[in-house]
């Protein structure tokens, strides 16, 4: 399992960045890139994932992102 998943399940109040987010992406094999035309978010998304999320990166990601984040690998698993 992520290490960084699991310390954000644990603390979802921490001092999250946008690094971490991409990092938990990265190891569940999950996009997140910079949205398009100057938005402040980055989109998070799986090709066989209906939904996607957006996250903030231009300060302290808020708990009830995070608490998306860490659902989102383990519906995409529920998938395959």
């Amino acid at each position: 399992m992520n290490d960084w998943l699991e310390a954000m399940r644990a603390n979802p109040f921490g001092k999250w960045r946008i690094k971490d987010v991409e990092a938990v992406c990265a190891d569940f094999g999950v996009f997140c890139e910079t949205a398009r035309g100057g938005s402040s978010h980055y989109k998070v998304a799986h090709p066989r994932m209906p939904a996607k999320l957006s996250t903030p990166f231009a300060r302290r990601i808020k708990r009830v992102y995070i608490r998306q984040l860490v659902r989102f690998p383990d519906d995409v698993a529920k998938l395959t």
